[in-house]
């Protein structure tokens, strides 16, 4: 029990909560504030998962969230890996065409990375992608100089040690199961203690609805779990790939497709694709919350995404279950590969936003309603765009705060 009042509390040790924290006490030092996260350690979900990719800010419809907050976190994050000797590489990438369709498609993309700001993006020819990536197929090519690699829990651990610095208290194994709110404060319980606040934040990720229902009981969204699921090069195969190979996305679904990454350790990671996850938090194919599950079933939003991308996502499962397929996928961008040069490595899992008329939201999603504010949609590219999400919450609540 805590009987002096706080200034802010955070809900959430990920890389977007911390940041929000680094934000503010970096611009107030004098804050009272706490970070409580459930996991035992920071970063345990999507952050620690990440595939540790710094976006460009390519995909994003100009004038949204996403962009804005990624143009301006990638400048962010940049400046604060250096500062703080995170490891990071600007190593560009290139997002490879197969189809005549698909070159139209690319020409989209290079004309919005161009609005968003983005410059030295240039198309490539079937000859310019094999001396980029000499493994690589493709008819036509763009390649994107500004996208880089980065150790987001490294990230992560610079991130708490800043806000202990302030003075800031960060609590792990601390999960948030009451939020009351007054007039005046809103009263976070968790198991252990109870904190009083003037200020209290969520960033809870694959949790944020849950939380935003304890002050917003008619929330009209819903989180979707996606499981996304890698394979790794094997040292033998390693030189197939260079840096990052992308394929030109499918405009009628909401994620990127498989593609190849090398990361800031060398390894080369293929993936993801992008599985309906029977648990929030199942990493595993045999991760099931039959409660989780039928909450995710009842959702009448996930009922008509169902319906909608049902083609799909069969095709998605067909590559979780059969290495065959998921090598034929990435065959279609480097041929040389072949089911031997695979090993299996971790998974992630996305939360995705689905509203009840039944669309994956695409942007950013962050409500405020008096002291409380929900970070109820993050995803990629919520990681680059983190110091980016942080400042701007920060400017939400200054008045309440200072």
């Amino acid at each position: 029990m805590r009987d002096s009042q706080l200034d802010v509390v955070i809900v959430g040790g990920g890389i977007v909560g911390l940041s929000t924290a680094y934000s503010l006490l970096t611009n107030n030092p004098a804050l009272k504030l706490v970070v409580l996260e459930k996991e035992a350690s920071l970063g345990a979900h999507q952050t620690g998962h990440n595939s540790g990719v710094i976006h460009s800010g390519l995909y994003y419809k100009p004038g949204s969230l996403k962009a804005k907050n990624c143009i301006d976190g990638y400048a962010k994050l940049l400046q604060f890996c250096r500062e703080h000797d995170v490891p990071h590489e600007i190593c560009g990438k290139i997002v490879v065409a197969l189809s005549e369709q698909e070159r139209s498609q690319l020409e989209m993309l290079r004309q919005r990375g161009e609005q968003n700001g983005l410059t030295g993006i240039h198309r490539l020819s079937k000859t310019e992608i094999i001396e980029i990536e000499p493994h690589c197929t493709g008819i036509d090519g763009l390649f994107v100089p500004q996208t880089g690699i980065v150790d987001y829990s490294a990230v992560v651990m610079r991130l708490a040690e800043r806000i202990q610095n302030f003075g800031g208290e960060i609590l792990t194994s601390s999960e948030v199961i009451e939020i009351k709110e007054s007039s005046n404060t809103v009263l976070v319980c968790t198991k252990q203690q109870q904190f009083t606040t003037r200020v209290l934040i969520t960033c809870g990720g694959l949790q944020s609805d849950r939380l935003a229902m304890q002050t917003q009981p008619d929330l009209d969204l819903r989180i979707i779990p996606f499981r996304g699921e890698y394979f790794e090069l094997k040292e033998s195969a390693k030189h197939l790939v260079r840096n990052l190979i992308y394929p030109v996305p499918d405009p009628n679904f909401p994620f990127l497709g498989v593609h190849f990454t090398r990361r800031i350790d060398g390894t080369i990671e293929c993936g993801p694709n992008a599985v309906l996850a029977f648990a929030r938090e199942g990493y595993r194919k045999t991760d099931i919350s039959i409660r989780e599950f039928t909450q995710t079933l009842a959702w009448p939003g996930f009922r008509k995404i169902a319906l909608k991308y049902w083609r799909t996502g069969l095709g998605e499962y067909h590559r979780s279950f059969s290495k065959s397929a998921f090598v034929s996928a990435l065959q279609k961008l480097v041929p040389e590969i072949t089911a031997n040069d695979l090993q299996p490595t971790g998974a992630g899992v996305r939360a995705q936003a689905c509203s009840r008329a039944g669309s994956l939201l695409d942007d950013f999603e962050i409500r405020q309603i008096g002291r409380v504010v929900h970070v109820c949609n993050a995803p990629s590219p919520a990681a680059t765009a983190s110091l980016a999400i942080g400042d701007a919450i920060a400017s939400r609540v200054s008045a309440i705060v200072e």
